[in-house]
């Protein structure tokens, strides 16, 4: 692991990927190294326009890449049925799935299905589209993986199951740390019970460190808060590793040999380095939040993982 780059990426022909939010920053850099490697990288974005330039743009980098982008907004839970319902009717296995995409410290909103947008876009979007995709995930294991981008800022909250849709105390930070850890225990729940069904799946999680990419100045930018904006741009030049470097952590849990059911990797000093097994606050191995999580989102999505029943 000391010193791994993404020319360590072993072969991915014959293997489908599917990235989320790789329209740019960590998620384009994933899927551009996987097809480089030669995966059939499907970029599932929110915004048509962006995914496609995409996908030129990748294809100028990485000729004879094979690449496409579809539609998906974590959002809307109608689009995350419409995107598994298309990846169904065209393919039987998926082997990959980076659930990458998410929004950060954004002021209260709620996305289409009435979730608080951070809870609803980085867990809930992601929880429903694994679960529809899992029979897809299930005809490739074993050696199919699932890898869910966390964050450090974890360590800023706990899951409150009193108050999941943050409506009576909404702090952007505490709410975002919130979701964060939500990826993890959704990992942690989701790995067990794939083993308890005798599934070959590895889901882990990772995280970027500090990576220079437009998620730290998204919500400072909706807002209009110009100085916020300049001073998030001077901290990715100046202190933040490059996009390339933040994405190491995703592409080895994702490629890597000996990457194991629950693992979670980060830049080796935390914020920046080489791919590393990160700290992760204990919390978010707790076996009864990750059941009580697991049960709840099934409920607000209305998508059920029958075959992974406990």
């Amino acid at each position: 692991m000391p010193g791994w780059k993404a020319e360590h990426i072993p072969d991915q022909s014959g293997r489908t990927a599917v990235v989320t939010g790789a329209n740019s920053g960590i998620g384009y850099i994933a899927a551009r190294e996987l097809a480089r490697r030669g995966a059939y990288v499907l970029l599932a974005c929110r915004s048509a326009a962006r995914g496609r330039a995409a996908v030129i743009r990748l294809r100028a980098e990485v000729p004879g890449a094979e690449v496409e982008f579809a539609p998906l907004d974590l959002a809307d839970l109608g689009s995350v049925r419409e995107f598994a319902k298309s990846y169904g009717q065209g393919r039987r296995t998926l082997d990959l799935l980076v659930n990458n995409a998410g929004v950060m410290a954004l002021p209260f909103g709620r996305t289409a299905d009435g979730f608080e947008t951070q809870f609803g876009v980085n867990h809930l979007g992601h929880f429903a589209l694994t679960g529809l995709l899992l029979p897809q995930l299930l005809a490739a294991a074993p050696g199919a993986r699932v890898v869910n981008v966390s964050s450090g800022f974890h360590a800023l909250g706990d899951i409150d199951f009193t108050d999941l849709d943050s409506a009576r105390d909404y702090r952007r930070w505490v709410a975002y740390g919130r979701s964060k850890t939500a990826n993890l225990l959704f990992t942690h729940e989701l790995s067990r019970r794939l083993a308890a069904a005798g599934s070959g799946i590895v889901t882990a999680a990772a995280h970027p460190g500090y990576a220079s990419t437009n998620l730290h100045s998204g919500a400072s930018t909706q807002e209009g808060r110009t100085l916020t904006s300049r001073v998030m741009a001077l901290g990715n030049t100046v202190i933040a590793q490059p996009a390339a470097s933040g994405a190491l952590p995703t592409l080895y849990a994702a490629t890597a040999p000996g990457v194991r059911p629950d693992d979670f990797f980060g830049p080796r000093l935390g914020w920046r380095g080489a791919p590393a097994r990160s700290w992760r606050a204990k919390w978010t191995l707790d076996d009864k939040s990750g059941e009580r999580l697991w049960f709840a989102s099934e409920k607000l999505t209305g998508v059920s993982c029958a075959s992974l029943s406990r």
